[in-house]
């Protein structure tokens, strides 16, 4: 751990401040379009719009890399990021904010591949492992802390804005000047999807699925606490606490992972997320029992996440993993973008505690294809399966790999002895 700080503090204090800076933008988002008086379905679009640009900059950002490197694109992008958080405050209008969310998915997409790239070639093979856990560790932290400082001042005004535009602006000096070279820049393309499906139907359909739940929970779940009357504060609580929750739940789902038929366990998680979201039907004016929903909610969503790209690797060759978890991203990344949409639609058709009823909804059509799927072929046995490698829904297809290359190392360990 120690040799992994070492070798990329730089970088992972750069993004521990992108995310302080990026992980409050949407959650500000809610808050202020609620003080101006926007509907649920105008920022569900809102919202929507980052996950356009996210999926549109995994596919276009490499190309862009290939053509004028790592440094001139991290910076480009970086101080894009920047500019259109203080944009936010200078027009307040759901269509121009749909547009900022469009541009700054597209970028974060892009600074998430440069900066995974570096830390990987920042890496050796006995600390890879480990960098990426500390990563993706420092990803959620920042996101968790993000969400404190909408209480230090007033989100009718703009000194958030400028505080988030600022956080992003400082995120980049310490990343480029950095004395380590940039890396050379290559990914896996990713597995044909009508192969990927075949390969592993629980794996596809989950992914999609799951990137519904993901994109309620980090882009409407802001939204959820002004519709039920939450002042910032509150709302700041309950979407940390949704964050937490996936921190903490990555280690014993995985240790989980690694010791039981993988299907059964995706079925208990799904069904235990799909009872306890039921309950924020009936609960949503308890402030403490919706913190420990938030909690399970959240603790049950990024754990699935890297249980189905582990899941589907248990199907595959070695050399194939890391195009199949490529073609996953896509897929979840796919079914995120129509999440804020339904979520919208339904809270202002039904009230906000449908927020839960769709996350419920889907955990529950996932439990149920699984426990489909369990009859259709035999499970591979635990001594046969790869490793679990805890990664979330935020990190690029180059963060993908490298959890390829750790769990087929580990692998390949336990084969040797």
């Amino acid at each position: 751990m120690l040799t992994v700080l070492k070798n990329a503090w730089a970088l992972l204090f750069g993004i521990f401040l992108l995310m302080l800076g990026h992980g409050l933008q949407g959650t500000l988002l809610g808050v202020r379009g609620s003080i101006e008086g926007f509907s649920a379905n105008a920022m569900a679009w809102v919202m929507t719009g980052y996950f356009i640009g996210l999926l549109g900059g995994s596919r276009l950002a490499p190309e862009m890399i290939r053509r004028v490197g790592h440094v001139r694109v991290f910076a480009a992008l970086a101080s894009c990021v920047s500019a259109c958080l203080v944009l936010y405050a200078a027009y307040l209008n759901p269509v121009f904010w749909f547009a900022l969310r469009i541009a700054v998915g597209f970028c974060i997409s892009g600074i998430y591949v440069v900066a995974e790239s570096w830390l990987n070639d920042t890496a050796t093979n006995e600390n890879r492992g480990q960098a990426l856990a500390t990563y993706v560790f420092v990803q959620m932290v920042g996101i968790v802390a993000a969400q404190m400082i909408l209480n230090v001042a007033d989100p009718a005004g703009h000194i958030l804005f400028i505080l988030i535009s600022v956080l992003v602006s400082i995120a980049v000096a310490p990343i480029l000047l950095s004395i380590n070279p940039a890396p050379v820049f290559h990914t896996t393309k990713p597995v044909d999807l009508r192969t990927l499906f075949k390969t592993s139907p629980l794996g596809f359909v989950g992914a999609f699925l799951l990137g519904g739940v993901f994109a309620a929970q980090f882009a409407m779940a802001p939204v959820f606490g002004t519709e039920s009357g939450m002042d910032a504060r509150a709302i700041s609580i309950f979407v940390a606490t949704i964050f937490a929750g996936g921190m903490i739940a990555q280690y014993p789902v995985g240790w989980l992972s690694d010791r039981m038929d993988r299907r059964i366990l995706i079925i208990i998680v799904t069904l235990i997320g799909a009872l306890v979201s039921s309950a924020g039907l009936f609960f949503s004016g308890n402030f403490t029992i919706l913190l420990l929903i938030a909690f399970v909610i959240g603790g049950v969503a990024n754990p699935l996440y890297s249980l189905f790209i582990a899941y589907t690797n248990d199907f595959l060759d070695h050399e194939d993993m890391a195009a199949a978890a490529s073609g996953l991203i896509f897929v979840n990344g796919f079914g995120a973008i129509a999440g804020p949409l339904v979520v919208g639609w339904l809270m202002s058709a039904f009230g906000p505690g449908s927020f839960f009823g769709y996350i419920a909804t889907l955990l529950a059509v996932m439990a149920g294809y699984a426990i489909y799927r369990s009859t259709r072929r035999e499970a591979p046995g635990v001594e046969d399966t790869t490793s679990y490698a805890p990664v979330v829904p935020t990190v690029s297809p180059v963060a993908i790999e490298v959890a390829q290359e750790v769990a087929i190392e580990q692998a390949q360990e336990t084969q040797d002895g």
